[in-house]
């Protein structure tokens, strides 16, 4: 490529973008996010596992903060995106997001994510208890200070989005009163430095080589720590749930099999399949792999129908 081609294409991809159509609100909800929603319902997984899931007052509860957490989490995308805008209108694919294409004004997005970020510890304190809102207020405070600097600090960095994770899995508990247990936070918060480091380990692999990296922070890794992060996480994740399933399995005179011991085969082949996934570096976006590979999906449905069956000690 001659030197004049290339001015050409940096200069193309620093214009900011073209405001996209559909006007400020479609903009204000593409910028929320709506693909990555998908994480809260992680909110569910402590009363899941604690087999109080359908009783009416639990349903009502665990929506609301469904949508708390939703509201909490859009208004750090609209602050992050707000923040980002000059550097995102350089970005070849981030340049057409809607605050950097100009269809989201940056006082709108900053307006929108303060409103958010203040309504929803006050509702949650209103409808849910002080707990849920205190841990509402955290996510916020820890989210935005991540950022402002701390997505800039090795490892830090890899904490903080699994405590966010984590987070998400323990506000269910919170809200319903339930006691969480050792072994499901240790499962879950490894499971979620899985996902994490294998996610910066995706983006690792397809940056090598290349000028640019979409996250500045990856150029300080190396894809071997990453992938040694990864497979720790896995191995702990598994350990942990094993660990989980035996200390609390079913009640042998009750329960047709021991169906809690039994989910383990299930669990573990899910973070094997995840793992092809994360070794050929197409683990970027979890969200994707999860909901679009077929074996990944009915090894999920097993372990679900498996766990329930132990739950209900069927």
């Amino acid at each position: 490529m001659t030197e004049t081609a290339v001015l050409r294409q940096r200069t193309r991809q620093e214009q900011p973008a073209p405001p996209r159509r559909g006007g400020l609100l479609a903009g204000l909800l593409r910028t929320a996010r709506p693909k990555q929603w998908v994480k809260n319902v992680l909110v569910v997984a402590a009363p899941a596992a604690a087999g109080e899931l359908f009783s009416r007052h639990a349903l009502t509860q665990l929506a609301l903060v469904f949508v708390l957490f939703t509201a909490c989490a859009a208004a750090v995308y609209l602050v992050n995106d707000a923040r980002d805008a000059d550097a995102d209108r350089a970005h070849p694919v981030k340049r057409h997001r809607p605050v950097a294409a100009g269809q989201v004004p940056v006082p709108v997005a900053y307006a929108v994510g303060g409103c958010l970020g203040t309504l929803a510890p006050v509702a949650a304190a209103w409808l849910c208890g002080p707990a849920v809102a205190a841990l509402l207020t955290a996510y916020l405070a820890m989210q935005l200070a991540y950022c402002i600097s701390l997505k800039h600090v090795l490892v830090v960095d890899l904490a903080i989005v699994t405590t966010g994770f984590l987070m998400r899995a323990v506000i269910g508990g919170l809200a319903l009163g339930i006691p969480l247990s050792r072994w499901f936070l240790i499962t879950t918060g490894f499971g979620a430095l899985f996902m994490v480091s294998a996610k910066r380990y995706s983006e690792a692999v397809q940056m090598a080589g290349k000028a640019g990296a979409t996250r500045a922070l990856l150029t300080e890794y190396t894809t071997g720590y990453l992938r040694f992060v990864w497979q720790l996480a896995a191995g702990v994740a598994v350990l942990g749930y094993c660990l989980w399933a035996m200390e609390e399995g079913g009640v042998p005179h009750t329960s047709v099999l021991p169906w809690r011991q039994l989910s383990m085969v299930a669990f573990v082949l899910a973070i094997l399949r995840y793992a092809v996934f994360a070794d050929r570096g197409t683990a970027g976006e979890p969200e994707d792999v999860v909901l679009r590979d077929r074996a990944l999906a009915l090894i999920g449905v097993a372990w679900v129908a498996m766990y329930g069956l132990a739950v209900a000690n069927w």
